[in-house]
This record gives structure tokens, sequence and C-alpha cells, in this order.
């Protein structure tokens, strides 16, 4: 990941260097995180409202986004393709996608391919799937773009991601001890839907809900925040935190506890979907359009009311 200008970083408050190193560590997890393939599983029966099949779909950091079963399951005869971050997460997700020699999904689909974030994405794709992983992107408009660009006309981009509601009583905590913040930067939904817009997605769809985790100790909650990542803003602490001060943190952490002595913390889960639409051509400008979004709107001017 190309680290961007340091105004881009002020403003995103994400630290692409920390997000390589999360990845790193992730990549050599068991399995993805619980609160992904929880997510995963919301975002998957939302798919029920969207009437078109894709032939084709991406699956953007696939591996992490756990949604791979569950996009088989829901279009066992697209042909999909995964894109991983790093070659670490490519490699997971090439093994996790190879097909054991008893499955009957071998003889029903193409082929999964598995493709780095920085290749040429190909064109025509029905579905753009992206389970928990913008809030990790430090510039999420371009990203945007380059989904729109590999989309057909009437394809259309699912994905969520974690608000800016998320961990609000750590927040809190931290600036109430005088702490740097605990985490980046997250991106309001409506925020979201605006990006979508200009990227040239139609109809944007945008709604949160939000996922309350308890754990039997603060031990168990610090386990479970590193196992989603880590603190990646810039303004986190430098260096590293000495075993006093992690002691402390634990006992500070005590008083996210309810009735029950079980801490807690909220994680607001923002969900998005948009339809790429047909390139509108004005008349005077040299206007590029594929063969293929040039039948699209032929198609959708035919299928217009007849005067």
């Amino acid at each position: 990941m190309s680290e961007p200008p340091a105004s881009d970083l002020t403003a995103r408050g994400l630290d692409p260097v920390a997000v390589d190193a999360a990845l790193r560590r992730l990549a050599r997890a068991d399995e993805a995180p619980w609160l992904h393939r929880e997510v995963a599983r919301r975002m998957a029966e939302r798919l029920a409202i969207i009437r078109l099949q894709p032939a084709q779909l991406i699956d953007w950091w696939s591996w992490l986004g756990a949604g791979a079963e569950l996009l088989a399951d829901a279009y066992p005869a697209a042909r999909r393709i995964a894109v991983e971050p790093t070659p670490a997460l490519r490699s997971r997700s090439e093994s996790a996608l190879r097909a054991p020699w008893w499955s009957t999904r071998r003889w029903t689909s193409p082929a999964p391919i598995v493709l780095g974030e920085g290749d040429e994405l190909p064109r025509g794709t029905q579905l753009v799937w992206a389970n928990m992983m913008l809030h990790a992107v430090v510039d999420p408009p371009a990203l945007f773009a380059r989904w729109e660009r590999a989309l057909a006309v009437d394809g259309f981009v699912m994905f969520s991601c974690l608000g800016p509601g998320t961990l609000r009583e750590l927040r809190a905590l931290y600036g109430r001890l005088g702490w740097p913040m605990p985490t980046p930067n997250f991106i309001d939904m409506h925020d979201l839907g605006d990006m979508l817009v200009q990227a040239g997605f139609a109809d944007p769809v945008m709604d949160q809900e939000t996922i309350t985790l308890q754990w039997p100790s603060t031990q168990a909650l610090l386990d479970e925040l590193r196992s989603l990542g880590c603190n990646a803003s810039p303004l986190r602490a430098g260096g590293l935190r000495t075993p006093r001060w992690q002691r402390r943190l634990l006992r500070e952490l005590e008083s996210l506890a309810g009735a029950d002595g079980r801490p807690a913390l909220a994680f607001e889960v923002a969900y998005g979907h948009a339809f790429r639409a047909a390139p509108r051509l004005r008349g005077g400008e040299e206007t590029t359009v594929s063969l293929d979004d040039m039948r699209a709107m032929v198609r959708g001017r035919r299928a217009g009311p007849v005067s």
C-alpha cells in the first residue's frame, strides 16, 4: 500500500503503514475475525432484495471479509474473483477458494480467480462485494471510482464497514485519561453515500446498525480488539507501551462493565449498496463509451415508454 501525502493522512486519520502491519498479522490467524463473519452473514441476507443474478462478481479483501462461501451459495453459477491486499492474504484466499475434489461446486461454477489489489480488474462485473474493509482504506473515493470502472452498467456494489459510533466508549475513556486516540477516524455513512454518487453510482442506499459485544474479562476484550486489527491512527502513541501501562489500561477498562460485571463495547456497522449508472452523453463533448455500455444504453432506450 503506497503512502499518501501527509495532508491526506491527517484528513482521513489513517496510517497505511499500521494497516499493512495489521494485515500481515491477521493473515496468520486461523480464521477471519468473528465480527467480520457475522457482518458478512447479515450483509448476505440483503442480497435477496437485488433481482440481478451476477454472472461475474468481485469479492474485495475476500479472506478477511469472510463472504466467499456466502457468495458461492447465493450465486453458485457465477465466476468469482477474489482481490487481496497482500501476498499472504492472496495465498490464504487461494487455499480457501480451492474446492475439494468431492465438492459439487467444482462442476457448477468456474474456478475462482485470486488477484492482487494492484492487478488490473476485469470489466463487465455485475457485483463488487466488500465486507468490513472500507474503514481500512485511506482513499475511499478512489476505490469507489475503480469499482465503478470494473462494473457493467446496472451492476451493483455492496459493502459494509465500521462507522463513527464504533468504540465510542473506548474513545471516551482515552479522552478522559488524556491519552492519544485509540482509533482512526471512521467515515459517516452519509459521506460514503456522497462519495458513491461522485464516483458515478446511482441510487445509493445507506443504513447502519450498532452491534454491542460483551466479554467475560477486560483481557478477553483486548484480545478480541487485537483480532480485529490495530489502532491505525496517525495520532496514536508512538513506541511500545510498558507492562505497567497495560495493567493500568486493564483496570480502567473495568469501568466499561455493566451490572453483570462484563465489559462491553459498541461497533457501528454501516451498510451500503448502489448501482452503476449508464454514462450520460452530452452534445458538443468528446465522449468515450465502451461497446458494452453503448449496448446497455440502447437497451434502456428501447425498454422506455413509447410516445
